[in-house]
């Protein structure tokens, strides 16, 4: 199952590295931008994603830094420390298997874009 609609609302995202251009090595080892099928560049962000305070007060437990995939540059306006909205976001399950068959497994994120946290709506964020 992939691309699964994720909703984050409940959680503070705030940018921990600003988006940038997002690289991969080709098949000499050389970075070059990440596309997506249609050839469209993609940008990546870091994000550090904590549960919002409980109405009774309870405990909300530790944060988490994830990094998000963009289909579009986000623009300007989105330095360390802003918090943000996810738009259409979605997550995907991986595996991956090394040489010795030791299996490395995650999450992986993805959104449309970003927006300045209350701006407008209800977040769709991831």
């Amino acid at each position: 199952m992939r691309n699964i609609p994720v909703n984050l609302s409940g959680y503070k995202l705030m940018v921990s590295e600003a988006p940038v251009l997002k690289m991969r090595k080709d098949d000499d080892g050389e970075l070059v931008p990440a596309t997506d099928f249609h050839g469209v560049q993609q940008f990546v962000v870091a994000l550090f994603a904590k549960r919002r305070p409980r109405p009774d007060g309870g405990p909300v437990g530790k944060g988490e830094e994830i990094k998000v995939t963009l289909s579009a540059d986000p623009g300007d306006g989105f330095e360390e420390g802003t918090y943000v909205e996810l738009i259409d976001a979605t997550a995907s399950p991986w595996a991956m298997k090394d040489s010795q068959g030791n299996v490395t497994s995650g999450m992986s994120f993805r959104a449309a874009g970003l927006k300045p946290a209350g701006q407008g709506g209800l977040s769709s964020a991831a």
